[in-house]
């Protein structure tokens, strides 16, 4: 899959695809129904078909203050992206010009000028430019005059009659609930990040953590979790799984401020500093609590990870 992170100068052969827009955060079941189509349009017209997102959330930059909700970053979200097949990722810059752009402007100078789009693929409650003016309505209109055409994508509701939303995926993590946050997604919700030094108190109680930078994404609810950690070894090589457990929190019991996510590797060893790690969350353990010194959070973790070990030993892919 090759990656553009603007829509002009493109290549030819990168031009005249079938697209799905969409800011698909998550990548869940009702974001693969819009980028599917985009792929079965492709194949019926004979054009390569791509994804066509935005970077950072528009929500991000019209409530910078407000608390992370990402649930997949842009890698995160490119990796998923290229699983499913794409041909080609737009990653278009999210700023103040193109939150100036109206609707129509956005399809003229964008999707028709620069992208030269065979088809565009949407979902239902899709709305783009100026003060969300554009719809898909308003797509099928414009539509005729560059010569593309437009498919809409109904939400897709699930065995429970409830619509697939990054909403309720998020309330299922906020609450505890990694498997049915899976369920939704397809997939086991991840952070990615990178390997920062901490206190190493872990490492003097006999359970090494590696704190993992959480940057903009959700915050899931605190509490220790089985885990699975994809580890980089190096650069371009592939990624090597580990079981493992993570506690995500502020660590009361050494009177820790900051939300930390801390990973504990079942069976790894090496210097994880620096390396960037994948932590998919698969079972929710316990809440966090206090515990009445190190011994007795040593003796819990040990509990914990046995736990976590059990539970992992009988999962499957979500």
């Amino acid at each position: 899959m090759r990656i553009f992170h603007s829509s002009t100068g493109l290549p030819d052969d990168a031009r005249g695809a079938a697209v799905a827009i969409g800011n698909f955060d998550g990548i869940h079941h009702g974001h693969r129904a819009v980028i599917d189509k985009a792929r079965e349009v492709a194949e019926a017209e004979g054009v390569p078909w791509g994804v066509l997102t935005f970077e950072p959330h528009p929500r991000s930059f019209f409530r910078p203050h407000e608390p992370p909700f990402r649930l997949t970053s842009p890698s995160t979200k490119a990796r998923l992206i290229e699983a499913l097949g794409a041909d080609l990722l737009f990653v278009l810059a999210f700023d103040r010009e193109l939150a100036r752009h109206s609707a129509e402007a956005f399809v003229d100078e964008i999707l028709a000028r620069d992208l030269a789009i065979r088809h565009a693929v949407v979902g239902q409650d899709f709305h783009f430019g100026r003060d969300r003016r554009g719809t898909p309505e308003l797509l099928r209109r414009l539509a005729p005059r560059y010569g593309f055409g437009v498919t809409e994508v109904a939400s897709v509701i699930g065995e429970d009659g409830v619509e697939y939303s990054s909403t309720r995926i998020r309330e299922h993590l906020q609450n505890g609930r990694p498997e049915e946050a899976a369920r939704l997604l397809g997939h086991w919700w991840e952070i990615d990040g990178t390997v920062e030094h901490g206190q190493k108190r872990g490492r003097t109680i006999g359970f090494p953590t590696a704190n993992v930078a959480l940057g903009d994404n959700l915050r899931p609810a605190t509490g220790v979790y089985a885990v699975r950690v994809g580890v980089e070894e190096e650069e371009g090589a592939a990624t090597r799984w580990y079981d493992g457990a993570a506690n995500f929190g502020r660590r009361p019991t050494v009177d820790g401020t900051d939300l930390l996510l801390e990973v504990h590797l079942f069976d790894y060893t090496g210097d994880l500093y620096g390396k960037r790690v994948r932590v998919q969350f698969v079972a929710y353990i316990r809440p966090e609590r206090k515990f009445d010194g190190l011994d007795a959070l040593k003796e819990q973790i040990a509990v914990d990870c046995a736990e976590a070990r059990r539970l992992l030993a009988g999962v499957s892919s979500p």
